[in-house]
């Protein structure tokens, strides 16, 4: 369990952690020149990304343990409270971000739904033909992305209360407890009576030899040994929380010094966020484990929208911080061509290369109007 690579990651992340939290804060904060706060920039991202993968390292040893869709809790919910701390360092910068919570959720549609999954469908196809996956648990997935990102993203924009894509109080309370409690009982039959959905359908003439045989058990762990690798998870966790508040403001600055696309900000946090596990979802779809990086994806977007939105409004509600989710009119048509390209696309039997192929190319044009709007 304390391989050398955990060690080495701990080392790397807490090292960083304490050098920023003592002496290297007044240079995150007053950099003698770009050079240094350039380098600031590398040394945390670095130290933020190492430790991620880390994250991602124990919550699947974690994963293994208890089984699915279980296991691919533990990642996105894991992934979730990274996001949030990462997003809240920017909101709450010395200049601060309306929109940091908007551009991030929009960021993680784009990067986990057209570029992740696009990927993981092109390479599973292209390597094991046509891929099958459980219809019933895909369409809930969509179901659930279609309404809770609509009602943040797309609603916003069109509502008379106010005139630039923000909520008043009353809409960020309700939206809030409305998300979260939809979310929280998608959780609650994702592991229970609709636990089945979420899992790898199995061949029909397999089907049929094993009707009626047990379930498969799990490997047994040991109290002990959930706990070890639970406080480990923990440990690497906390080193990304304590170095967000530098990151933000240096992530703040460079945006404005360069002049690049105030979005930029939520590709960053997205990419440092879901890099991980989207190498997680590659590898399962080369294993031939197409549902698994079907949960991955689809289930890391669902709790983004269901946790992280509602966290981002108490935050703004309780700080002061303005939070305009309303997207702009381009993005918005991106947003349901991507919609409509999801529904196409896990309401066929099998997914295909072609599939993949033309989420890639709407990855691509999100790409183009980042830089180009």
């Amino acid at each position: 369990m304390f391989s050398g690579s955990t060690i080495a990651t701990l080392v790397i992340a807490w090292v960083t952690t304490i050098v920023f939290l003592t002496v290297g804060h007044e240079w995150v904060v007053h950099p003698a020149n770009a050079t240094l706060a350039v380098v600031c920039f590398v040394v945390i991202l670095g130290a933020i990304m190492v430790a991620a993968f880390g994250v991602v390292h124990h919550a699947e040893h974690l994963a293994e343990k208890v089984g699915e869709p279980f296991g691919t809790l533990i990642l996105t919910l894991t992934v979730v409270v990274i996001e949030v701390v990462l997003i809240a360092s920017i909101m709450l910068a010395p200049s601060g971000s309306a929109t940091i919570g908007r551009d991030s959720l929009f960021a993680v549609m784009m990067i986990i739904v057209n570029g992740v999954l696009g990927l993981t469908i092109l390479l599973g196809a292209l390597k094991f033909g046509p891929q099958r996956y459980n219809m019933e648990g895909a369409s809930i997935y969509i179901a659930m992305i279609a309404a809770l990102s609509l009602v943040t993203l797309v609603l916003p924009s069109f509502l008379t209360s106010t005139g630039d894509g923000s909520l008043v109080p009353l809409q960020s309370i309700g939206i809030a407890v409305l998300s979260a409690a939809l979310y929280v009982f998608f959780l609650f039959m994702q592991t229970g009576s609709d636990r089945a959905l979420y899992l790898q359908p199995l061949p029909e003439r397999v089907t049929a030899g094993l009707a009626g045989a047990p379930e498969p058990e799990h490997p047994k762990v040991t109290r002990g040994e959930l706990l070890t690798r639970s406080a480990l998870l923990v440990a690497t966790v906390l080193p990304i929380v304590l170095l967000a508040h530098d990151l933000g403001i240096l992530v703040d600055r460079g945006i404005e010094l360069t002049g690049a696309p105030a979005a930029l900000g939520g590709v960053i946090i997205a990419i440092i966020v879901f890099t991980p596990e989207a190498i997680t979802a590659v590898r399962a779809a080369l294993a031939n484990e197409n549902q698994r990086a079907l949960n991955l994806g689809l289930g890391a977007f669902v709790s983004t929208v269901g946790l992280t939105i509602p966290a981002i409004l108490v935050i703004g509600l309780v700080t002061g911080q303005p939070v305009i989710l309303g997207e702009s009119p381009g993005n918005m048509v991106l947003i349901c061509i991507t919609l409509v390209m999801t529904v196409i696309t896990y309401f066929a039997p099998r997914t295909t290369a072609v599939h993949g192929a033309v989420h890639l190319m709407l990855f691509g044009v999100y790409g183009v109007l980042l830089f180009a709007p």
